[in-house]
């Protein structure tokens, strides 16, 4: 039987639009066990349990591009993760699948093999990067294929993770941005995107701040998320270095250095929107891990 860990991810850290992506210590366990034939699924929802699971698609295609098959196989999942909130599940669903796939024949794939692939399935490659390498990772696509380098972050930061109760897909996010954006205002991200990065790992509050400022997809996903403004008041209020929204939402995420203001945070979001899920995490180095059983 095989183990295989992934962590949650958050993808565009506001400024690194479809590029920035942060591994959290939150984690999804999934095992795989070959059974005589068939397909059994445990842990997930009855109507994820068929052939159409994303767990099984990508470790179907990690046994294709291997050239292997196996009689069946029985996938158990224990995961924290919620779906279509922000933070990376489909990610986690593609990489754990296909780890699992290679440490059944003895992890032939090396981890820049696994990005490509995943980053395939997936079609981009921002929640893949950190779901693979861990840490915080800027990707981008090169004649087809992703290409990633790995920052560091900063061990006091403290990533306080509001999910609502309530999905936004991410067809939705994406179909609320415009077509074009001005040289201006491409401009206007680069520099913040870039800054943000190295602020990030050098806890440069200051920095991650005044970086912290989208004007590419967060004016017009906010709209999504009628309690962003309230959210993002109280965040000012408690003294968070920045907020923003992970991925295409719901979730949103504040940033401090200060684990007593985390906790205040956390407390307040917590009456305010009592049927809201808050977690107060910290980034990982740990990327996808599998162990044999």
């Amino acid at each position: 039987m095989i183990k295989v860990r992934v962590p949650a991810t958050s993808a565009n850290l506001g400024v690194g639009y479809d590029c920035m992506g942060l591994a959290l210590d939150d984690y999804a366990t999934v095992t795989f066990e070959v059974i005589a034939h068939g397909l059994e699924i445990l842990g997930c929802e009855e109507a994820y349990c068929n052939e159409d699971n994303l767990f099984y698609q990508a470790f179907l295609e990690g046994l294709k591009y291997m050239n292997e098959t196996v009689p069946g196989i029985r996938i158990t999942v224990d995961t924290d993760i919620p779906y279509a909130r922000g933070l990376g599940s489909s990610a986690t669903c593609i990489v754990a699948g296909l780890a699992g796939a290679n440490a059944l024949f003895q992890n032939r794939m090396n981890r820049y093999e696994l990005f490509d692939l995943a980053t395939r399935m997936e079609g981009h490659p921002d929640n893949i990067a950190p779901a693979i390498f861990g840490g915080l990772c800027v990707s981008f696509m090169e004649e087809g294929k992703p290409n990633m380098i790995r920052y560091g972050v900063k061990r006091d930061l403290q990533f306080v993770t509001m999910i609502p109760d309530y999905e936004v897909s991410t067809k939705s996010a994406r179909e609320v941005l415009p077509n074009n954006m001005s040289y201006a205002q491409a401009v206007y991200q680069m520099g913040r995107c870039a800054a943000l990065a190295k602020a990030i790992e050098i806890g440069n509050a200051m920095i991650m701040k005044r970086a912290c400022t989208d004007q590419m997809q967060e004016p017009y996903r906010k709209e999504l998320i009628p309690e962003y403004a309230d959210v993002n008041k109280l965040c000012e209020d408690a003294g968070m270095i920045t907020m923003y929204i992970s991925g295409s939402g719901s979730t949103m995420i504040a940033l401090t250095q200060e684990e007593t203001d985390a906790g205040v945070l956390a407390e307040t979001i917590k009456k305010r929107y009592p049927t809201w899920d808050v977690r107060i995490l910290k980034a990982t180095y740990d990327g996808v891990q599998s162990e044999v059983c």
